[in-house]
Parts: structure tokens; sequence; C-alpha cells
């Protein structure tokens, strides 16, 4: 539990600095080696925080799916209240729809984006055990905001990758269970390539650009999700590569990242992780202490979730939204 929620958390703090930029531009900026958001700390986005909101409608309500749908979509109509910077469009739409009346059921608008694979895992290793209800509630979860083919079948194998992930199998055995859940022709190229540039032993970067994405791993569920699973699995047991490794393959790096970052700390707990990384996090009312709470109520299963100091959130993010402006300046300047 504290792997994959830490894992998510460094991931999204350290690929935050790089969101939007493309290879080269990453390159030079020398992102993705420790955390530089501001003042040499990191903070984190949206990926983080939806996953905690669907960690805390999970520890609330565990298997009861439409109390944790229900749960998961009050989180989101105040989130969305206290001012988030860079929300997704199809978030933002469905967040509307659920101020409009719509159900959680019914909110979800269609859309190939990465915005439910990102907040996956943590179901994945709720429901490690069960293969039923972990499909039932990925689905569920993902059609809050998200519909289609491409966004149901990520959120899918984000969340079995997580579940395969602690339970440390062979690769063979991961690409065998992970194979089912291909269901896209898009996602179908991008599998077949996975295995075999596995087998070739090519990086990430070159696996990236096989699949098309040369300048940047785009926010499309299908490439997002492709790159992170062959980061996972290309550097088993290495959080540290596995994270820089789809950093530098720039584009939509805080969220590629988180992907990465959940899915390996499941795999290697906390330990596998960077202390550096860990405690450079900078972040309140949402703190470590906050998420190893999370954690801990996840692994009880009481049905409670820690409690936050939430008027604080939106000082936070216009905070957050002033480092974001000036990381825009920022980058119109020469490389560090």
């Amino acid at each position: 539990m504290l792997g994959c929620l830490l894992g998510t958390a460094v991931g999204d703090a350290l690929g935050l600095p790089a969101e939007g930029l493309s290879r080269k531009r990453v390159a030079k900026f020398a992102l993705g080696q420790d955390h530089r958001f501001v003042f040499g700390r990191g903070m984190f986005s949206d990926d983080t925080e939806h996953t905690l909101m669907v960690a805390a409608a999970l520890a609330k309500h565990r298997g009861d799916m439409p109390a944790v749908q229900r749960a998961f979509a009050w989180e989101l109509r105040w989130w969305f209240l206290a001012l988030p910077a860079g929300v997704g469009l199809s978030t933002a739409r469905a967040v509307i729809r659920l101020w409009l009346g719509f159900p959680p059921s019914r909110a979800g608008v269609k859309s190939a984006g990465n915005g439910a694979a990102m907040r996956s895992a943590v179901i994945g290793v709720v429901f490690g055990d069960n293969a039923e209800k972990r499909r039932e509630m990925a689905l569920a979860l993902c059609r809050v905001t998200h519909r289609g083919p491409h966004a149901e079948e990520s959120a899918l194998i984000v969340a079995e990758a997580a579940a395969l992930a602690a339970k440390g199998m062979e690769q063979a055995a991961i690409l065998a269970e992970l194979e089912p859940l291909v269901q896209t022709e898009e996602m179908r190229m991008r599998f077949a390539v996975l295995k075999d540039c596995l087998k070739e032993g090519m990086s990430v970067g070159e696996y990236a650009e096989r699949i098309g994405c040369i300048h940047g791993v785009s926010g499309y569920a299908p490439n997002s999700v492709a790159v992170a699973l062959y980061a996972w699995l290309r550097h088993r047991g290495d959080f540290g590569s596995a994270l820089r490794s789809v950093i530098a393959c720039g584009g939509d790096t805080d969220t590629v990242a988180a992907i990465t970052g959940a899915i390996c700390g499941t795999e290697t707990g906390e330990a596998g992780i960077q202390r550096t990384w860990i405690d450079g996090i900078w972040e309140w009312p949402r703190s470590l202490d906050y998420i190893r709470r999370m954690a801990d109520a996840l692994a009880s299963g009481n049905d409670h979730a820690p409690r936050y100091f939430w008027p604080a959130v939106l000082l936070r993010n216009l905070f957050f939204l002033a480092v974001v402006i000036l990381h825009g300046f920022r980058r119109m300047l020469p490389p560090y």
C-alpha cells in the first residue's frame, strides 16, 4: 500500500517540472534527476491527489462499489471547488456534470485520456487477490470521469499491473496475465511492440519512439500506459532507473511517471524508493504523513480514512499555480 502511494507521489513530483517539454528540452534542462519544482523541493499534482481520493473512498467503503463510486464523486466535487491547477478537460467536464446532478455512474465523458489510468494502481493493490472486484472497481471509478474503450482498457491494465507487481511474478507470467486485457487495436499494436522490444533489450526511449512517441509521450491513454508498463518491465526492481527513463521521454511526464512510480513502488516498497526523493516532497495539507496514514487505513480495513485540514487546500493551490506560472517563464530562458 505504502509503496504504491509513495511511488505515485514521487513519480508525479519528479516528473512535474518536465511536464509538456519535448525530449530534447528535458535533456537540456537535465530534469528527472532530483526535485526541482520549488526551492529544490517537489510538489505533486492531480495524479497523486486523485489517487489519494480513490484511496479515501476505498478506505471508507472497501468492496461496496456504489458507495465507493459515490464517495469518490464527492471527493472530486470538492477538489474542483478548490481551484486545482491544470485540470484535464475531460475531468473538468465530468465534475461539472456531477455538480449539475448527474449520478456518478453516468457523469463520465467519452475520452481516450489517461486521467483514469493515473489513479488505478491503488485499486489493483487493494483488490490484489480478487480479480472480479478489481475489474468491477476499476471500471466503476474510471466511468465517473472517463468513458470509452481506451480509457477503460488503460485503467484495467494499470490496476492489473499493480496487482501483479505486488505478487512479484516473472515477466512471462505478467505478460500472459495482461494480454487478455488488451482490447483496442491501438493498445494491441503497442503491446506487441512492447514484447518485441523487451526481447531485444531496447531502452524505454527507443520503445517510445517505436510506438510513435518521438518527441514526447502524450496524454493519450494507450501511449502513457504502454510506456509506463515498458519502463517497469525493462527496469524491474530499479525504481530510479524506471522513473528517470520515462521522464527523459518528455511529454506528459508527471502522469506517466506517476503511473510508473505506482507500479514500481508497489513492487519495491518504500525501501526501493530513493530516500531523497521521498523526503524532498514538500506538501501540505496532503503531506507525507497523510499518505502514510492513508496506507495504514487501507491496510487495516477498518472502514475509515484519515482526515486533513481541507480549508488549507485553496491556499496551497494558489501557491502551486504561482509556481507553475513561474516555471512557464523559466522555460523561456536558456537551460541550467
